[in-house]
């Protein structure tokens, strides 16, 4: 099945397999540019940024035309050249979008990705790695969708990436579309965690709207830098509310909930539920017959009333279950935008 689905992010029709993953090359989240054989034109760090690419017309430098990705210069040696990023986090991955939006008369005829885990550090010239896409063809000024079939690499955990490039040209951007790998064993009984960071593991599995920013972002570090780094739904203008689907890290119980409307001002919504349930055995993403189950799941928060660029905390005695659950479903009513969702609690 490759069930297609609308993203907001990148603008175009998506495939099956970026459903609630998550980008681990996101330099918001911390990916980074690490080394690249020659980045003459535009470098590999551009290439990790989380805004769709964009083409200035009349922007130039000392090197040439200012392009919005990574890009070499014209090989006139045998070779190829290739570039590695280490991931914002280790984490499995379901396949790749090879972006070469605004490269046209310059973009790479193929590429290939491999692969590598490491505890700690960053590869060198001693480092083994593996190869999880083979070499595949790219067009000009596209999105390339290439999911990962070979359910035993999907099934492994990687660190960092290197791009190959054949022979040179420009990529836009390069997304990694996987889920977090966290160790839970290291994670006491009685600690308090953020279940639904996503570092931990913590995905947005489905919306209702998520016009001017992802529900992903909800689950991010820190706290939202501005408005555009968070989960904000378009202003309804008929009956009804907002909603996301959220696959914890781990099934726990819930000690405690913070909603962070930072930045969200004329913009913020009105009141907020959080609904759960422990679904042990589903995985994947949600179809429409679950989804309308969703919203007669236990009720965590009811009606809780929100403000403006504030940080609301929910104790134990705000708490109606504490579970434990697998998922939970965040309202917002009737729309608006929320900065960080933060669910502590102990892991089941």
């Amino acid at each position: 099945m490759n069930e297609i689905v609308k993203s907001s992010d990148l603008g175009t029709e998506m495939p099956e397999f970026t459903n609630g993953a998550i980008n681990l090359a996101s330099a918001r989240l911390g990916a980074k540019a690490l080394y690249s054989t020659d980045e003459f034109f535009a470098p590999l760090e551009r290439m990790l940024s989380d805004e769709p690419a964009v083409f200035i017309p009349d922007k130039y430098d000392d090197n040439g035309k200012w392009m919005d990705g990574w890009e070499s210069r014209r090989k006139r040696v045998s070779g190829h050249d290739w570039g590695v990023i280490k991931l914002a986090m280790p984490g499995r991955i379901f396949g790749f979008d090879i972006d070469t939006s605004h490269f046209t008369g310059n973009y790479p005829p193929q590429a290939s990705i491999e692969a590598i885990f490491l505890e700690e550090g960053d590869p060198d010239d001693q480092s083994e790695w593996v190869e999880i896409l083979g070499k595949t063809d790219l067009g000009p000024g596209q999105h390339h969708f290439r999911r990962i079939d070979d359910e035993a690499m999907r099934g492994r955990v990687w660190t960092h990436l290197r791009l190959h490039i054949y022979p040179d040209g420009g990529v836009a951007r390069l997304r990694v579309f996987g889920a977090a790998h966290f160790d839970w064993d290291k994670v006491e009984a009685d600690q308090e965690v953020d279940l639904a960071y996503v570092f931990h593991g913590g995905r947005a599995l489905a919306w209702s709207d998520a016009h001017f920013g992802a529900p992903e972002r909800l689950l991010g570090p820190g706290r939202g830098v501005n408005m555009g780094d968070g989960w904000e739904t378009a202003r309804r203008r008929g009956p009804g509310y907002d909603w996301t689907v959220l696959k914890l890290g781990h099934a726990g119980g819930i000690s405690r909930i913070v909603v962070d409307t930072a930045h969200f001002k004329g913009n913020y919504p009105d009141s907020c539920d959080l609904l759960g349930a422990y679904l042990p055995d589903h995985s994947g993403g949600f179809d429409e017959s679950e989804i309308a189950a969703s919203e007669n799941w236990t009720p965590i928060l009811s009606g809780e009333k929100l403000q403006m660029d504030h940080i609301h905390e929910f104790d134990a005695d705000a708490i109606e279950n504490n579970g434990p659950f697998t998922h939970v479903r965040f309202n917002i009513r009737p729309d608006g935008g929320v900065s960080r969702l933060r669910i502590y609690g102990n892991k089941a």
